[in-house]
């Protein structure tokens, strides 16, 4: 299910020729949406520190790859590159970078939107979480003012 979301995710981007800018790499879920745009004509932007090359087989077939000493400039880069970002399934490194563009939007670093693809619900649990922390007076404002939460990659164009 996650895997056929992110194509998904990435044949809808293509057809309303956004480009996408992502990590660089060829596997998983995000090479999965790299691979959707890339074979629906669209545009791709990998965006990969040095250390990684080997670790997360750069994609080669992508439109064009952007290699950058280190995973803060690659942040950095992405964050500078896009209009918004769509938050997928994934591990510590997708967490690491939601929490620092929800950290960047309270402070007033960017104002960028953030959307959560919540596949099957894979993000329930820490929604519940953000809406505790903002119970427990730990966050400024509410969570559904940082963050979009969609179930179906379609949700979010109906959101136009």
């Amino acid at each position: 299910m996650f895997t056929a979301q992110a194509k998904r995710l990435g044949q809808l981007m293509a057809e309303k020729s956004i480009t996408l800018i992502y990590g660089g790499g060829s596997v998983g879920i995000m090479g999965a949406v790299a691979d959707a745009v890339m074979a629906h004509s669209g545009k791709v932007i990998g965006i990969i520190p040095e250390l990684l090359l080997a670790w997360e087989a750069q994609h080669r077939g992508i439109t064009e790859l952007k290699v950058v000493p280190d995973m803060h400039t690659r942040k950095r880069l992405m964050y500078n590159m896009a209009d918004a970002a769509i938050v997928l399934p994934g591990g510590h490194g997708t967490l690491d970078e939601l929490f620092e563009m929800l950290t960047w939007n309270s402070l007033k670093i960017h104002d960028k939107q953030i959307y959560i693809l919540n596949t099957n619900g894979f993000y329930n649990h820490l929604i519940a979480h953000l809406h505790q922390m903002f119970t427990s007076e730990f966050l400024y404002d509410k969570i559904e003012n940082r963050i979009t939460v969609i179930d179906q990659p379609e949700d979010l164009f109906a959101l136009e």
